[in-house]
């Protein structure tokens, strides 16, 4: 039986269905890395840079040298082509440090938790897209999805077009960075990573990797593209951290 139908088919031993079992497998997961998320600088910086009044979780709401896009406008930057991935063709594999890899179809995506957030897009070539209505699911439910190894302790996420970017978990498995399939009401638009894509808020946006195809989960660090060509590995807004 396929993931989808394992999700549908319900209740086990402690009357739980399926999706509350990945939901509680979600939530054991984050514990482990709740005290490094809080720490982490978009939450915890005493001193951030930026502009604004404080967002959610206290940053200003523009980091440092950006400026906010017009209503309507979210510009298209990618590495020269925008690869297209008919639904039916789609996959999303989640392997390495992992007790249960697995490869995830469309049906089998959209039959996990969705969750809809609203939240800013910030590029680091100098603009932010505020307040995106996402739609999708939580990165962490698929991650706990494949039973991440006690040792794992990053993400690298793999895109069709051989885009790469790696995150670690107390960055990956924030409630808000999501993968996400809806943006403002409407299908996420092929230019800007649909079907799928990875949003980080917390992050420079180059951190969530359009067109997503895999999730390599690693016991190591290891660069991705724009990372091995001299940007920060850890990539924090509020502190202008661009580059290496």
């Amino acid at each position: 039986m396929g993931l989808c139908g394992r999700l549908a088919r319900g209740a086990g031993i402690s009357g739980l269905t399926d999706r509350d079992r990945v939901v509680e497998a979600r939530l054991r997961l984050r514990q482990r890395f709740l005290e490094r998320m809080e720490g982490t600088p978009a939450r915890a910086d005493a001193s951030p840079l930026g502009s604004g009044p404080p967002n959610r979780h206290g940053m200003p709401r523009l980091p440092p040298d950006q400026t906010a896009t017009a209503p309507g406008r979210w510009p298209v930057l990618d590495l020269g082509g925008q690869p297209e991935v008919a639904l039916d063709k789609w996959h999303l594999r989640v392997d390495g440090a992992c007790r249960s890899p697995l490869v995830l179809r469309w049906p089998d995506l959209l039959a996990l938790e969705a969750v809809e957030d609203t939240s800013d897009f910030h590029c680091v070539t100098g603009w932010s897209k505020l307040d995106v209505r996402w739609k999708g699911v939580r990165l962490s439910t698929v991650i706990a999805l494949a039973e991440a190894q006690d040792d794992a302790r990053f993400v690298l996420c793999h895109a069709w077009d051989g885009y790469t970017t790696n995150l670690p978990f107390e960055e990956a498995l924030k409630d808000d960075v999501l993968l996400v399939h809806t943006a403002d009401g409407a299908p996420l638009a092929r230019e800007h990573g649909g079907p799928l894509r990875v949003v980080t808020p917390q992050l420079w946006a180059w951190k969530g990797a359009k067109w997503i195809r895999r999730l390599e989960l690693l016991r190591e660090d290891r660069k991705g593209f724009w990372e091995e060509r001299g940007y920060s590995n850890t990539a924090h807004p509020w502190r202008n951290d661009r580059y290496s």
